[in-house]
């Protein structure tokens, strides 16, 4: 077990002896580390937390513990958060709500501006319909424009989605506050699981591009509350673990730091949303195998959890999960499914993707568990109760 402690690993079979299989074992003492490195790297950008990376309630408690603002994109992540300033004042939840939550998604359903509509919410918008939606039903909202950047070497590509092109990007602004609005900032994502640098120098110069071009116009882009203008520059941090030796967060920040110098006055105020970068190494799987097949001289297992459930990031997410044994012996190539009818749920080798490569376990025996790390990030938030079979269970350490 190269790399992983064995007190560790006693921890994770005792967790699963306690609380039975599938189980996903939360280290929130690794999200605090995680949290810590981001704030230490990038001082000056404030961290806001990607809720749909992983919207265990335990995890969002423990950032909002740390003093954590939050990104959400629909009305039941948005009230998960308040969930944890439920004890404060009237008064005192509106300030946070303020200040601590930008409604990220850009294309809002109408019941949900309605309800968002008493908080004086900050959401973002990228298109000339959502803006008058926003006037209709949530009149009150500070606005931020996100912006169309390149994505170009990320795992998961969203600029096809969402994105006001730069050529339309002023005009926007404009429209938003001859409406009444107040432009708060410029956002933009560079793709899931970004490791190319020059995505975030393109995107960084475009924005600035778009405050000078408004400021030429005579608006002005500023935060009701501090009149400082917010620059966000989303999400897509790469967790390291899934791409081992592409780049460093700490070599990132520091061109991202350089950059931000470079590009924007000292008055800037910055924002990021990283998510599977604060949650994707505290979570691992612990499974246990239900069968076994020898087929054609191979030897098949059969697990209680798969790509309809926890290995779901391996289908939306695109990472590669490696199944382990807890005890060492000599490893055989093998095939793992799920627990599903379904001929998809085929964990390794991923049917569906080559990059996927074969198992290699010792030969298990029914009953034996196996574990799998990194995947605290985009798996049991996708995950489904498909064939009946019941999510895995969260379990955590160090809370």
């Amino acid at each position: 077990m190269e790399g992983v402690g064995k007190d560790f690993l006693e921890k994770l079979q005792a967790v699963a002896r306690e609380t039975g299989t599938p189980v996903l074992v939360i280290d929130l003492e690794q999200v605090r580390r995680n949290y810590r490195r981001f704030q230490q790297l990038l001082p000056r950008v404030q961290i806001y937390y990607a809720v749909k990376a992983n919207p265990d309630p335990e995890v969002v408690r423990t950032l909002y513990q740390l003093g954590a603002s939050f990104d959400v994109a629909s009305l039941p992540e948005f009230h998960l958060v308040r969930e944890n300033i439920k004890h404060l004042l009237p008064a005192q939840q509106q300030e946070f709500i303020w200040d601590k939550i930008i409604y990220a998604h850009p294309v809002k359903m109408v019941n949900t501006l309605h309800e968002l509509e008493p908080y004086k919410p900050l959401v973002v918008y990228d298109n000339y319909d959502e803006l008058d939606k926003i006037k209709k039903h949530c009149p009150s909202a500070g606005l931020i424009l996100r912006l169309e950047v390149p994505n170009e070497g990320s795992v998961v590509n969203l600029s096809s989605k969402f994105g006001a092109s730069y050529e339309d990007a002023v005009a926007m602004v404009v429209r938003a506050v001859e409406m009444g609005f107040t432009v708060e900032g410029l956002s933009f994502h560079v793709g899931s699981q970004c490791t190319n640098l020059d995505n975030y120098r393109r995107a960084l110069s475009l924005s600035s591009r778009v405050f000078q071009e408004v400021s030429r116009r005579g608006i002005r882009i500023g935060n009701s509350r501090t009149g400082r203008r917010i620059m966000d520059i989303g999400g897509g941090f790469p967790a390291e673990e899934y791409a081992p030796g592409s780049i460093s967060f700490e070599h990132l920040a520091e061109s991202l730091k350089g950059m931000m110098k470079e590009l924007f006055p000292e008055e800037t105020e910055f924002i990021a949303e990283p998510g599977r970068f604060l949650v994707a190494n505290a979570g691992t799987l612990v499974v246990s195998v239900i069968g076994r097949a020898f087929r054609h001289g191979k030897v098949s297992y059969y697990i209680d959890d798969g790509l309809y459930g926890t290995f779901s990031g391996q289908v939306f997410d695109h990472q590669i999960y490696t199944l382990r044994a807890f005890r060492p012996g000599p490893v055989e190539k093998c095939t793992v499914f799920g627990p599903t009818c379904d001929g998809l749920d085929t964990v390794s080798p991923h049917m569906n993707d080559a990059a996927y490569p074969a198992a290699r376990l010792p030969r298990m025996e029914p009953g034996e568990l196996l574990y799998a790390m990194n995947m605290g990030a985009y798996t049991l938030a996708s995950a489904s109760r498909f064939n009946g079979f019941p999510l895995a269970r969260v379990a955590y350490l160090n809370r």
